[in-house]
């Protein structure tokens, strides 16, 4: 019996070791469909509790996913002392894995109770963790899931973004997960349930191909927008010397000049590209997209801050709204006068809406932004789109991670693009900087970690995907839906048998 326990807990341990290599940057659906296998599994004789279970595959899936966290290391950059820093960096990686393994714990015991044999059972599984993924985004602990497996390995499946946003791609791995669980589980004749397998797989693959995803630039009405995107590639660790912010400033005086040559309709920098208070160190003819600092009400913000043409500073501001843990925002902060690990002090979030509304006549229009890691809300996207903005920007300093970030973060971004049915264009000081076009296809991208200028050019769009228009309600009023229905079939249940 203990070796059997064992063995399920080992089982349950590979799934989620499985589970984060399926993750971007490899992003290969078929392998995360193996990797849940064991979350769907009954629970039979002496194996592992089913809590332990997705405590075990949750822990390991967030710890291989998550890796790139150690790259923080060392943090003596922002005041901690070396010999603290590592012990700071690995423990909130633990942390966060030890979270997401609580996390699927609670829902693999709900599942069993429910009986994951049950296809209402997998429905009903399968939608609630797909939206509690977008509900997490909201706060400051989550950055990828389920959602964004599809990509780059399967654009097809990636579709169904258009239509549910990431909840629906992740409800959809989950049930062909269920519908693989099932098959190698069948005995005797198991032709019916791989067949059903196999309709999932192929009904979710021709949806989210046919999926609406933007107009054409043929009749999206609105001119095309060119951009020049400035990649500083300045390390974080090295950014507040005086030596490395005149090189910023350069830069920033040499892209300005640039942009006024090449004539184009706006100039984006990534954000921190100016501290606070720093005007431009020229007026241009370009509208500037840049982040930056600025107070409000004394109370201090990173934002993405927007100037006018042959304006120095800067006129109109969206304010970041999710804050980096530790580094911007300290939980209990209020109790708590500590400003938190950020170089630039404590910041304050902004308000939720993400959109940057139109100036005028000016020819970069309305925009929906995302800083840093706001990236992995695509609700909060979809809402700036609903009000209007006609392409989507995402600004980040991504320094000091490694390429396994950059590839997710590249990841998220043709993902949001899908969702929207909008072009992107995403800023960063070390990469990427590329856009993205409305079918989640790059069209362009800077060598990432180089010094770099390059012109992204972009259609505005104006037609609205079904995400856009409804957001998650649909996937709301079905999971309400088999409840109602399941609760209606079991009260039936019930009294015939009576």
């Amino acid at each position: 019996m203990g070796n059997d326990r064992r063995m399920g807990g080992l089982t349950a341990l590979g799934g989620g070791l499985l589970a984060g290599v399926a993750l971007p940057p490899l992003g290969w659906p078929p392998l995360l469909w193996l990797a849940l296998v064991p979350l769907w599994r009954e629970s039979v004789g002496p194996r592992p509790r089913p809590f332990l279970v997705g405590c075990f595959w949750g822990f390991a899936a967030v710890l291989v996913s998550h890796r790139w966290l150690l790259a923080l290391h060392p943090l003596d950059w922002v005041g901690v002392p070396l010999p603290l820093s590592l012990p700071l960096v690995t423990a909130l990686w633990i942390g966060l894995g030890l979270l997401g393994g609580l996390l699927v714990g609670v829902w693999r015991l709900l599942v069993e109770r429910l009986g994951s044999e049950r296809f209402s059972t997998a429905l009903i599984g399968a939608l609630l963790w797909g939206l509690a993924e977008t509900l997490l985004a909201k706060g400051p602990l989550f950055w990828i899931g389920l959602g964004a497996a599809a990509l780059p390995g399967d654009p097809p499946l990636a579709g169904l973004a258009a239509l549910g946003g990431s909840a629906l791609v992740a409800a959809a791995q989950l049930l062909m997960a269920w519908a693989l669980a099932r098959a190698f589980g069948a005995v005797g004749s198991p032709w019916r349930r791989w067949t059903v397998l196999g309709a999932l797989v192929l009904t979710f693959h021709l949806v989210g191909a046919l999926a609406p995803s933007g107009a054409a630039p043929a009749t999206a009405a609105l001119p095309p927008v060119r951009l020049l995107v400035l990649q500083p590639a300045i390390p974080t660790r090295e950014k507040f010397r005086f030596s490395q912010q005149q090189r910023l400033l350069d830069l920033l005086a040499m892209a300005q000049r640039e942009a006024d040559q090449r004539h184009v309709d706006g100039l984006v920098l990534p954000e921190g590209a100016l501290p606070l208070g720093q005007p431009l160190p020229l007026r241009t003819e370009a509208v500037v997209l840049g982040g930056g600092f600025r107070y409000a009400s004394e109370q201090l913000r990173s934002s993405l801050l927007r100037f006018s043409p042959g304006e120095q500073l800067p006129g109109h501001w969206v304010d970041k709204h999710r804050l980096v843990p530790l580094g911007e925002w300290v939980p209990f902060a209020d109790w708590f006068r500590w400003a938190g690990l950020s170089a630039v002090g404590g910041v304050t979030p902004g308000v939720p809406s993400r959109l940057l509304a139109a100036q005028g006549s000016s020819p970069v229009g309305a925009i929906g932004v995302a800083i840093c890691y706001e990236l992995s809300d695509g609700a909060a996207l979809a809402d700036a789109v609903r009000g209007g903005a006609g392409w989507l920007l995402a600004s980040a300093n991504l320094d000091p991670y490694p390429a396994q970030l950059q590839d997710q973060f590249v990841a998220l971004a043709r993902l949001r693009a899908i969702e929207t049915g909008r072009w992107l264009v995403s800023s960063a000081n070390t990469g990427p900087s590329l856009v993205v076009d409305a079918q989640g296809r790059v069209q362009r991208r800077l060598e990432a970690g180089r010094t770099r200028t390059g012109v992204m050019e972009l259609q505005p769009l104006r037609s609205l995907t079904p995400y856009d228009r409804w957001g998650d309600a649909p996937l709301w009023l079905a999971l309400g839906g088999v409840v109602v229905m399941r609760v209606y079939r079991n009260r039936g249940g019930r009294v015939g048998g009576t």
